[in-house]
């Protein structure tokens, strides 16, 4: 996988993912733990064949300590059923642990992470790929694929191909749930199935 460099506390964290969960509460490698309600960790199988990687906790993940499981997540918990594919059967995360947020008023609005954030919190995804050892990652939206590739790739260009990851994994690119709350009303259904084509990309790799 993707190596860093030096000794980071997820390095250090131990061999299961209870253990690397338990360890990346206490994170405090950037600054967006201050304000955040606390660290919002992957779930699902500990050796799942899929692994789902997304941006960052929104609002009600921060609340929870969930993640997906605001609107964006509810919308990709019934693409995932239509797309044949249990949510239970594969592991959901985020790039990013904390949620990073700016007030309006009393509502915290969602603000996109920078790149010294994403790289902050990378060695947590890096551990969750190495110890769940999936056979796909899907990485959703440009936040996740920064971090699993390391560097920016157009979503739009690389979407809904299955290519090689690292030796035994595979990658797939699409959209991130959020985007499909975010088109205009008359894209919605399009984009959506869209959405859902390239879910169904993953089906072959639950069996």
């Amino acid at each position: 996988m993707k190596a860093t460099s030096g000794s980071s506390p997820a390095d250090r964290a131990g061999n299961t993912i209870e253990a690397l969960r338990d360890a990346a509460m206490d994170c405090q490698a950037c600054p967006l733990w201050e304000h955040a309600t606390q660290t919002v960790f992957g779930e699902g199988p500990s050796r799942a064949p899929v692994m789902l990687v997304g941006e960052q906790p929104g609002d009600q993940e921060d609340v929870t300590g969930r993640p997906f499981v605001g609107p964006a997540g509810q919308l990709l918990t019934r693409a995932l059923t239509e797309a044949g594919i249990p949510r239970e059967r594969v592991y959901i995360t985020n790039a990013v642990k904390h949620f990073k947020f700016e007030l309006r008023g009393k509502r915290r609005m969602h603000k996109k992470p920078v790149d010294a954030e994403i790289a902050a919190c990378h060695g947590w995804l890096k551990r969750e790929i190495e110890l769940v050892t999936p056979r796909l990652i899907v990485a959703m939206g440009a936040t996740a694929v920064r971090s699993v590739l390391g560097r920016p790739a157009p979503i739009m260009a690389s979407r809904g191909k299955v290519t090689e990851y690292a030796p035994g994994v595979s990658l797939l690119i699409t959209v991130h749930p959020s985007f499909l709350l975010r088109v205009p009303e008359q894209d919605k259904d399009d984009e959506y199935e869209r959405f859902l084509d390239d879910l169904k990309l993953a089906r072959p790799f639950l069996r």
